[in-house]
């Protein structure tokens, strides 16, 4: 998996209820033809980050495909997990 570009933006919480700040990440991925995620019509991977108190984690992420926006049924290996979470923490305040 290749991260490409992103887009990243901060989501504000007109309640003001929920700790910390949040940031939707919209990454394109990049994976090898014979990966099961592959698609011909490309793939992003929606992230929903937090930064609470000095701590940051993943909330939330889904594997959308490019030009339907359909969700996929996927989940991140433990490797990738790692791998978006460093991404995350390195751009959020961009």
């Amino acid at each position: 998996m290749n991260i490409t570009g992103y887009t990243v933006e901060e989501l504000h919480d007109p309640t003001g209820i929920l700790d910390g700040i949040r940031y939707e990440f919209f990454l394109q991925i990049e994976v090898p033809e014979d990966d099961e995620l592959f698609t011909e019509n490309g793939l992003v991977l929606r992230v929903i980050f937090a930064d609470v108190d000095q701590t940051q984690s993943i909330l939330h992420y889904e594997f959308m495909e490019k030009t339907s926006n359909a969700i996929l049924d996927f989940a991140l290996e433990e490797d990738e997990e790692k791998l978006v979470f460093e991404f995350c923490r390195k751009h959020y305040q961009q």
